[in-house]
Formats: structure tokens, C-alpha cells, sequence
């Protein structure tokens, strides 16, 4: 199973070329994947794609067939005046079957000091059937402007990814005469992937909440465990220094336990400039 997670900028590239298709090449450039997870999809913003087509979610489905779609947005509105619905957010496409869905609202705590840019957050959320059973896929973009934010919305990922587990070491019973209704059996899993852009560099206040080994279920980052000791490569800033002169990594993929010893490897691409941030891959077995 190989998965690519890619903060797309809404597929727009250093050269300032809004372009779904060069998202997907760039992807399968860096691997076959069966699973897909980019953050900044748009949807009806016409200022963001400008001639490009404006529902990037139908076209990404064009230019994959066979796979199946999740798109999950964070901000969905329609204000005065607009024709319709103007959605962005994350999105999920696979090639293996998509058993469960479920869309994760994330927090943003304001103190009355703090005055930035804000946009709503949320994590999608998928569970996939791979070769050897339910993999639950987890893909998020954290809050760029504000550092308490991007902490409790860390907290609550992982929070969240404790509950599932224990969820899936006691599972719920089923009942009686409930197995073509919503309380049918759910494809439980402790298998996780956590992924996307955390807007957190490495040792990080929520970069530690995420990977802290206090509790139960722990996350592990993925290329410390491919490469333990070597610094994570740059995922943002490396071709454009309008957000900060210095390249960081701020795009990592998480694995619950369960899923670590899985992990065959991990690759970062820094070369492309068909987006701000560089794609992540990884491959389990």
C-alpha cells in the first residue's frame, strides 16, 4: 500500500500555474500509489483557480478513474451574492474500497488578544480495506496563523485517535436485528495513518502532542522510523520564501503502533515546484 499525502496550494505551483493534472502527474511521478491525500482542494473560489476549472474535486475524479473520492472541506459557505457553494478543504481519493467515512470538526480557541487570518480546520477521515484488513486513514491541514490553535487542535487529533483505538479493543456489540441499519458492525481498526500539513516543524509544541509516548496508542512519525538520527528533508519554503526565508519540514506522515512495523519506507520530493509544499510517500506491507 503505498499512500502520497500533498498540501496542493488548490494545485497552484511556484509558477503561480493553477493545475490539477500536474498534481496527479507529480504524485505518480513519485510513486503507484492506491492512496491519495492532498489538503487545499477548492471548490467554486474563482480568485484561487482563476482559468483553470473551478470544482478541482470533480476534475482530480476525472483524472482518476477507478478511484474512489472523500472530500471533506473546512470551509463550506456561500455568501451574499455568490451563485453557490464555496467549499476548500481536504481530500481523499483510493483505489482500495472506502468502508467507512467520517469528517472531524478540529478546534480553534480564540483569546480575545490574539487578531490574525483565520479559516475553520477538520481532519478526514477514511477507513480502507488493505491486503491484510481496515487501515483508517486520517488526513488534515492545522492552522497556519496561530501556534495555540495549531496546539489544540493537535490535542484533539490525538485524542481522537486514542478513542478509535480503544473503540476498536472493546467494540460495541450489534444489536439484535440491527445488521442492515446504522448500528450495523463497523470495520473497527487501531491501524492508522495520520498525515497532511501539521504547520509544525519537528520538536514543536504540537508536533510533541502528536508523538508523545505518554498514554495509550502512541503515533510514531514515519521517517524517524525509516531514518532514525537524520534530520526530516524540507517540505515548505524550499522554492518560495514569501511565508519565511528558511525551509522547514511541516508535512509528515504518523503511524499508530499497530501499523509501524508495516512501514518499508518513506520518500520526500524536493525537487517539484507544482505546489508550496513537497509530497510525502510512504509504503506499508
Amino acid at each position: 500500500m503505498e499512500l502520497v499525502t500533498w498540501n496542493t496550494q488548490w494545485c497552484k505551483g511556484i509558477d503561480g500555474v493553477v493545475s490539477a493534472a500536474r498534481i496527479v502527474d507529480g504524485a505518480h511521478e513519485l510513486a503507484d500509489f492506491d492512496v491519495l491525500c492532498l489538503q487545499e482542494i477548492s471548490q467554486h473560489y474563482p480568485s484561487l483557480t482563476g482559468d483553470a476549472p473551478d470544482d478541482q474535486p470533480a476534475e482530480l475524479a476525472q483524472l482518476l478513474p477507478g478511484f474512489e473520492f472523500v472530500f471533506g472541506p473546512s470551509v463550506d459557505e456561500r455568501p451574499a451574492g455568490s451563485p453557490g457553494r464555496q467549499r476548500f478543504g481536504n481530500l481523499i481519493a483510493s483505489r482500495l474500497p472506502i468502508l467507512q467515512v467520517q469528517h472531524i470538526t478540529l478546534p480553534s480557541p480564540v483569546a480575545e488578544a490574539e487578531s490574525h487570518p483565520w479559516m475553520p480546520r477538520q481532519c478526514t477521515m477514511c477507513t480502507l480495506m488493505a491486503d491484510w484488513g481496515p487501515v483508517r486513514v486520517m488526513t488534515t491541514h492545522l492552522e497556519y496563523h496561530s501556534e495555540p490553535q495549531r496546539l489544540a487542535q493537535a490535542h484533539s487529533l490525538r485524542e481522537w485517535h486514542q478513542a478509535l483505538c480503544r473503540q476498536s479493543a472493546n467494540r460495541p456489540p450489534t444489536p439484535a436485528g440491527q445488521v442492515a441499519t446504522p448500528y450495523q458492525p463497523k470495520p473497527y481498526t487501531s491501524d492508522t495513518v495520520l498525515c497532511g500539513d501539521f504547520n509544525s516543524e519537528p520538536e514543536s509544541p504540537p508536533y510533541q502532542v502528536l508523538t508523545s509516548g505518554d498514554g495509550s496508542h502512541p503515533l510514531r512519525d514515519a521517517w524517524l522510523l525509516a531514518h532514525p538520527g537524520e534530520p526530516h528533508p524540507p517540505t515548505f519554503r524550499l522554492f518560495d520564501d514569501t511565508f519565511g526565508p528558511t525551509p522547514v519540514g511541516v508535512d509528515f506522515c504518523f503511524l499508530s503502533e499497530s501499523l509501524a512495523p508495516r512501514l518499508t519506507g518513506i520518500v520526500v520530493d524536493t525537487n517539484t515546484q507544482s505546489s508550496d509544499h513537497q509530497p510525502v510517500c510512504i509504503t506499508l506491507q
